[in-house]
């Protein structure tokens, strides 16, 4: 469904009872009765998990599943599957500069992304309250899986430019495939950039931020928005990560979110961040409801804050650890 994402975005700002945007996707493998490798090999599954999800819980956005592995994979990757854990990459695709040279830049489409762009299809059609985010890779996170993560890190320093080269195929990509998600019904796209956490502020200026600019200048627009996450320890990387023209943000259990709400203009949108795994996942209901309102105490006086999880929620969270984040959110908001 389209939707103004500028009116949408500034109404969302200005109101006092921001709904939680938690990244929730994968725990809707319960509702419809779907393994994990099941969902992400299908787009109607996937879609049909969207749904399932916004009609058992009150979110303020939908969020498409945020699979790491799935552009790596149209590139040629070999990603392993499982029936309940999220599908890892198995291996690097780019071992040298002739392979590097080499890379073809697939068509969108290949892969599982032809089922990821059709899961949005169907589930725009299928959620009209709320806008409906698509999750898709950043560019130097990509380079990573496809270089290895530990060779990028030493790469940027003893070889750039096929860094650079790389990082040029994978940004040439993502905004083709931004663009899919976008022509799909997509109102916007959560960028998983965790990997530029790992870079200095210099590093993350020239591997990271130019290439998540140049895909996010090709897609947002009033009825589309870009947002930018990264869960990784972001704190000394503020103030480039806020130079991005970026109105809206994600960040991890990894930082202090005050930290982020501090430094970060306060007409962005500055969403987290309860420990997905450690509280969401494996905290007890009393544990979720004690560290989601001590969140909430202490960021709630932030305007530009809303409550989310750190990251992506895993597949066997339970209904009633989920329950309880949300009847955090409900019990604060109605003192």
């Amino acid at each position: 469904m389209k939707i103004n994402m500028d009116e949408w975005f500034r109404k969302y700002m200005e109101s006092d009872e921001k709904r939680p945007m938690p990244i929730l996707s994968f725990p809707g493998t319960q509702l419809i009765g779907k393994t994990v490798e099941e969902l992400v090999r299908s787009g109607h599954n996937q879609a049909l998990c969207i749904e399932a999800i916004a009609r058992r819980f009150d979110t303020g956005v939908s969020f498409s599943l945020m699979d790491l592995s799935v552009e790596a994979e149209a590139f040629g990757g070999h990603v392993i599957y499982s029936s309940n854990e999220i599908p890892t990459l198995h291996e690097a695709l780019i071992h040298d500069e002739e392979e590097a040279k080499a890379l073809q830049v697939p068509e969108v489409g290949a892969g599982r992304t032809g089922e990821c762009i059709e899961g949005i299809r169907e589930a725009a059609e299928l959620v009209t309250d709320r806008p409906v985010l698509a999750g898709i890779i950043g560019p130097y996170s990509l380079a990573g899986r496809l270089l290895d993560m530990t060779e990028i890190m030493v790469l940027c320093y003893d070889d750039p430019e096929l860094v650079e080269m790389v990082l040029e195929k994978a940004t040439t990509f993502l905004i083709e495939y931004a663009k899919a998600l976008k022509a799909a019904g997509a109102n916007g796209i959560a960028m998983a950039e965790p990997a530029a956490g790992l870079l200095s502020p210099s590093m993350i200026e020239e591997f990271s931020n130019p290439y998540v600019e140049r895909i996010r200048s090709a897609v947002e627009d009033e009825t589309f928005l870009f947002l930018y996450h990264n869960c990784g320890m972001v704190v000394p990387l503020m103030k480039e990560i806020g130079d991005l023209n970026v109105r809206a943000y994600s960040f991890g259990n990894a930082i202090d979110l005050e930290e982020a709400l501090k430094v970060l203009p306060s007409d962005r949108m500055v969403i987290g961040n309860i420990d997905p795994v450690g509280v969401i996942r494996s905290g007890t209901p009393e544990a979720i409801e004690q560290k989601t309102l001590a969140l909430l105490e202490r960021c709630s006086k932030y305007k530009n804050f809303v409550l989310a999880s750190g990251c992506d929620i895993p597949p066997q969270t339970s209904m009633e650890n989920l329950d309880a984040f949300f009847e955090a959110a409900k019990k604060f908001a109605g003192r």
